[in-house]
């Protein structure tokens, strides 16, 4: 068995309002918000579909409601070890795009990248950083969403890791990157950058996998734990998931199949 990519879990001071900027920002809809969890998706597409992966926005529990059993966001005090870049096709359309992000409330981030560079880094309106790219020709096909960045101090461990963990394809390995794309050969690409800065606290955005039908949760954890997955407790309690690190601590979640 195998397990798959199926969303972006990012968490949020006020998840209403975040999902309704990345619905804006991606031109996608909310599909559900209620409570902590607003979920956003592209129009026409079918979860979960490796075209489109969604994002899931996660909040704090309400006072007095039902509570989720995941922990209140802490205070963004650094860069994200995970990001998603915008692909655009044009230099024309990248101008148009970073004018209409700022417009719906995105900001101007500076994450080191020095003058010059031919792409534009924002921050979302709770200060989660993301690129929008130059035309790129790899990305002529992936829609919107070119790919989700995670910052690693070793890609090529990354990509042996992901690659056995899920069915998504290694499609380069260097000493500095790493991309996986799906099976199916669509949608955004997942990259791995080597970094310096060694990972500190927990993510804000992490990633959502999900086993096919008939597949085994519990037993998929097994697997990724064979693998080099390790436990971790964020205060889930008996949450209908599972929560491990990646082998360099980098949280994601199994959710039940679907």
């Amino acid at each position: 068995m195998t397990t798959r990519l199926v969303q972006i879990s990012m968490k949020a001071g006020d998840n209403s309002a975040l999902g309704r900027f990345w619905a804006d920002a991606l031109g996608w809809e909310i599909t559900g918000d209620k409570g902590p969890e607003t979920n956003v998706e592209q129009p026409g597409s079918t979860y979960p579909d490796p075209a489109a992966l969604c994002i899931d926005v996660i909040g704090s529990p309400d006072a007095g409601a039902d509570p989720r059993p995941v922990p209140a966001p802490a205070p963004k005090t650094a860069k994200n070890r995970v990001h998603v870049d915008l692909a655009t096709t044009s230099a024309a359309h990248r101008a148009e795009l970073v004018a209409r992000l700022t417009a719906l409330g995105a900001s101007p981030a500076d994450v080191g990248q020095g003058d010059g560079v031919p792409w534009t880094v924002l921050a979302d309106p709770e200060g989660n950083e993301f690129c929008v790219l130059e035309p790129r020709d790899v990305y002529r096909d992936t829609g919107v969403m070119a790919a989700v960045v995670v910052d690693c101090l070793d890609p090529r461990a990354m990509a042996r890791f992901w690659g056995e963990a899920t069915d998504w394809t290694v499609h380069e390995v260097t000493d500095e990157r790493a991309a996986l794309r799906s099976a199916t050969g669509v949608g955004p690409y997942l990259e791995f950058l080597r970094t310096s800065e060694p990972k500190r606290g927990l993510d804000r955005i992490h990633l959502d996998l999900r086993p096919y039908p008939g597949g085994d949760r519990r037993a998929e954890a097994d697997r990724l734990r064979g693998l080099g997955a390790t436990d971790l407790d964020i205060g889930q309690g008996d949450a209908p998931w599972t929560v491990l690190a990646d082998p360099e601590g980098n949280e994601f979640c199994i959710l039940s199949p679907h």
